[in-house]
This record gives structure tokens, sequence and C-alpha cells, in this order.
């Protein structure tokens, strides 16, 4: 599990417009790597309070970020992250 404090732009691919990301937390999960983004500018179906998650895949021996089109997948991944983000906050408090 990583923990940073980084700014990621994507490229929204129906729009070409850019949208900067506060980047929450990387962590590995059934041997693939995720990322969990919260959006700082407004994102359409994206509302304030949630955060996306997106598989990092690496081509062509750079990061790029892939959408997670399993529900079930998405919903393991999601529980991990809450999981992970809860024993970061709890690490915080001691």
């Amino acid at each position: 599990m990583e923990e940073r404090d980084t700014i990621v732009t994507l490229i929204d691919e129906e729009n070409g417009q850019e949208v900067d990301f506060d980047l929450l937390l990387t962590f590995a999960y059934e041997g693939r790597r995720y990322a969990a983004l919260q959006p700082i500018e407004e994102v359409e179906g994206v509302e304030d309070d949630e955060i996306v998650l997106l598989e990092i895949v690496k081509e062509n021996g750079e990061e790029t970020y892939r959408s997670i089109e399993n529900e079930i997948l998405l919903d393991e991944v999601f529980k991990e992250f809450q999981d992970l983000f809860d024993e970061l906050e709890d690490g915080e408090e001691e």
C-alpha cells in the first residue's frame, strides 16, 4: 500500500477535457494495482464526496489508468479501499 499526496490529471475520453484528481491511495488487490482518486473539480456523474477507483496498468512502459468494468470486482476493490483507508485513519489517531 502506498500513500501519496499527488495531483493526477486525466483526460476525459468523451470530450477530451482534462480533469484533476487528488490521488488518495494506491494499493494492490488480487495481484493488480489500483488507485483511489477524488475529483478536485466538478466531474459529471461523480458527487463531491465520492471517490473514483481505477486500475493502474503499465502500457508501453508508462502507467495508465483503466476503468473497472466488472461490478463485482469494483465492489471488492472498494471494500479493500475502505479497509485500508480505515487502517490509515486509525493509525493517525494513535
